[in-house]
């Protein structure tokens, strides 16, 4: 069973990309009169999405919209796939990511050299047609049954992330905006792979929290009822990291010893350390990239500081 209904009309699907489970989330919203799929996730877990809408009795020509928070492969990589099994979807997105799904091909050469050996794992993303796409930063989707999926900007991870607020549940669909959500630990780490902006996405977990959700939808992985709770903790430990970055830019610490000191330092990765540093992907993602890309932004902001 690769689905569980989490809330009124809504279902996550663990898509178990690179037999991971607990790692990249498609979710669903499903009334009588239509089906809204959130995330597709990489191209190579497709075929698990598609047997998961097997398993929730969805009609395939029933799916209304493919809802991508942002275009990085792991969360909206296998649009293209998945929509030539969908001929009444259509596909939305941030203004700034639509290029990159009707032509990935520079998507796809940066994730490699970002991700390395992640991105095979992920999948090339296919094309995703011209007339199949469409954008908003701000805006709402008819879900039937009265519902209705307001869309917003939150930037800060990416400069084309989106976040969608359901108004069934409550929830908040976040992408990557608050993290990483580990369900086996009950904990959250950053998700802040370069080029990452501070200022950016604490102004979008603010956005989230003007909101007042009940619920949080992670992408990676799973839902908390604690929103607020989660939304403040996170803008916290962001802070904390920067605390951290700032204080090894003048120190001249290697990369290796800077993840080590992040890894010492901010007591939940503290706690996820080994299952981090043991797994394959959240190595490179969740440690490596993520620390990069604080890192690049602490520099630049020293180096307006001093000059």
């Amino acid at each position: 069973m690769h689905t569980k209904q989490i809330g009124k009309n809504l279902y996550l699907i663990d898509l178990t990309t690179g037999g991971y489970k607990n790692f990249i989330a498609s979710y669903v919203l499903k009334t009588d009169k239509k089906v809204t799929i959130i995330e597709t996730g990489p191209t190579n877990s497709v075929p698990n999405l598609l047997s998961s809408l097997i398993e929730l009795k969805i009609n395939p020509e029933n799916v209304d919209t493919v809802a991508i928070t942002h275009i990085h492969l792991d969360h909206g990589g296998g649009a293209g796939t998945l929509l030539k099994y969908l001929p009444n979807a259509k596909v939305l997105v941030h203004p700034k990511g639509l290029p990159h799904i009707v032509d990935p091909e520079k998507l796809w050469t940066s994730s490699q050299s970002v991700l390395g050996f992640v991105s095979e794992v992920f999948g090339k993303p296919e094309p995703v047609p011209q007339g199949r796409v469409f954008s908003m930063t701000e805006g709402a989707i008819d879900l039937g049954e009265g519902g209705k999926m307001s869309v917003f900007e939150t930037l800060g991870h990416a400069s084309h992330n989106l976040s969608f607020y359901e108004s069934f549940n409550n929830g908040i669909f976040v992408g990557d905006t608050a993290g990483t959500y580990f369900p086996e630990f009950n904990m959250t780490s950053p998700t802040t792979p370069p080029p990452f902006y501070l200022e950016s996405a604490i102004a979008s977990l603010d956005k989230l929290i003007s909101h007042r959700p009940s619920a949080l939808y992670y992408s990676h992985f799973g839902k908390v009822d604690d929103a607020i709770r989660r939304l403040r903790g996170y803008k916290a430990q962001l802070f904390m990291w920067d605390k951290i970055m700032q204080s090894t830019v003048t120190q001249n610490k290697s990369f290796e010893q800077i993840i080590e000191y992040v890894l010492t330092e901010d007591p939940l990765m503290k706690a996820l350390s080994n299952f981090l540093q043991g797994h394959k992907i959240y190595s490179k993602t969740a440690i490596e990239n993520s620390v990069q890309g604080f890192v690049e932004y602490a520099k630049k902001a020293h180096m307006k500081q001093v000059s």
